[in-house]
């Protein structure tokens, strides 16, 4: 599968993120995403991409030419950064005078791009979560947002850059590291702030963040905006087989290379046989797939996900009845737990026990892990994240001789499974008094010969 990984060790900002996927292109692309770029508002901004080092790594530095003026550097990362331009956050005295942009003539502008719509659309989200994430920080309504015209020009680069370059590559997924945001505080044009912003805060929610030890802004908001909106989880890097390294380079020094990186490969995974469709994604044979879709029956409908992450919590229990055992699976199973199972051990002095496993979504490893905590024995829990591939599954009630009967039909991948359920297939046993393989077999030929 074609991943995008992105990690952000030392944050990300807009013009970082442009710089590393700016690298993963090929000459013959980089050179078509710069005559783009420069022929959006070429009378007022030119986009150059020149060589930058880093503690002995080399990478890309997007440099924005505004108005005949190159940006000046943030007190921060020096990126350039939406808010740190915005009304809220620039000396209005600045060369360029009063000049500033509401929020809609933003989305307007960016309409009257000569770029896809697909770009258009995923810039105008991007700029959404920030206009947004500003209005709840100054406590006024996204239309009461203006933002500094150099301010505008320049963060109007950075979220067209990205989205235009990740049309360019078209991964089939996209997924980044937990997110560096820096510690302390950020001077601005109304006072100090502490780091994160609030705006960046805000875009943050949800997402995993943390401080780190190095002094300043890490993470600004256009940064945070445009990974919150294309990214689809944060987590370590999952095994890749890498084909191409991308380095997005900072303006400011710092101990730690001041940059990001990307990671363009594939993801180890049973093939798939057609492109995932992210949301608003910009696979091309995706539309053809969609056309041959609508001719199938709505049950074999395949929606290709990413490989989820998951937990698998264990422990190993030997001082507990079996009766206590089976409770807590049971108690387990109906808190909603992905799956839950035990396995006979045999632990010290050959003493016989039990290895309690249960299945859980990462987000829900805090309750499970109390659930677990206090209804068994053990002291401790091992938690291990993995990663697994599922079929769909949908329902329908069948007609046979001894009554309805509902099947489970799992689909994806171009596999199609068909099980009665055992509830079902039991009661028509009884009722009708023959034996269980009889209804489950005449269920099952039904669903070979009608689904």
């Amino acid at each position: 599968m074609k991943t995008l990984f992105i990690e952000c060790n030392m944050g990300a900002s807009g013009d970082m993120l442009m710089g590393a996927l700016y690298e993963l292109l090929s000459d013959s692309q980089k050179e078509s995403f710069l005559k783009t770029m420069n022929s959006l508002l070429p009378s007022q901004i030119l986009l150059q991409a020149s060589p930058a080092e880093k503690c002995g790594i080399w990478g890309t530095k997007m440099h924005v030419v505004i108005l005949g003026q190159e940006e000046s550097p943030a007190e921060d990362i020096a990126s350039s950064h939406f808010a740190e331009h915005s009304h809220a956050h620039h000396d209005e005295t600045s060369t360029f005078g009063h000049l500033h942009t509401s929020y809609p003539e933003l989305l307007a502008r960016i309409d009257k791009l000569p770029i896809s719509d697909s770009v258009k659309d995923h810039a105008k989200s991007v700029y959404t979560l920030i206009g947004n994430a500003e209005s709840l920080a100054h406590n006024t309504d996204i239309s009461q947002i203006h933002f500094h015209e150099v301010g505008t020009l320049d963060a109007l680069m950075d979220v067209v850059g990205c989205c235009l370059l990740i049309e360019y590559l078209s991964p089939e997924q996209i997924i980044a590291s937990p997110i560096h945001v820096g510690t302390g505080s950020v001077r601005c044009a109304h006072g100090i702030l502490p780091v994160p912003t609030p705006a960046t805060a805000e875009i943050l929610k949800d997402v995993p963040i943390y401080a780190g030890n190095i002094k300043g802004e890490l993470c600004t908001p256009t940064g945070a905006a445009l990974l919150k909106h294309f990214v689809s989880q944060f987590i370590p890097m999952p095994p890749i087989s890498v084909e191409r390294t991308g380095y997005g380079m900072g303006t400011k020094d710092f101990e730690s290379a001041n940059c990001l990186r990307a990671f363009l490969g594939s993801l180890n995974a049973l093939p798939v046989p057609s492109p995932r469709q992210l949301p608003g994604s910009f696979s091309p044979g995706m539309m053809k797939f969609q056309a041959e879709e609508e001719t199938r029956p709505d049950y074999y409908t395949e929606q290709f996900h990413s490989l989820d992450q998951i937990l698998e919590l264990s422990c190993n229990l030997d001082d507990m009845t079996p009766e206590a055992v089976a409770y807590a699976v049971t108690l387990l199973r109906e808190a909603g737990a992905l799956d839950v199972y035990t396995t006979s051990i045999y632990m010290k002095k050959n003493r016989p026990g039990t290895l309690l496993t249960v299945l859980c979504n990462i987000t829900e490893e805090s309750r499970f892990s109390r659930l677990i905590l206090t209804h068994t024995a053990t002291r401790g829990i091992r938690i291990q994240p993995c990663y697994r591939r599922a079929l769909d599954a949908q329902y329908r009630k069948i007609s046979t001789v001894y009554g309805e009967i509902t099947i489970k039909i799992s689909t994806g991948y171009g596999i199609s499974k068909f099980k009665p359920e055992y509830e079902d297939v039991a009661a028509a046993a009884r009722q009708c008094k023959v034996p269980f393989q009889t209804v489950y077999d005449t269920a099952l030929e039904i669903c070979r010969k009608s689904l």
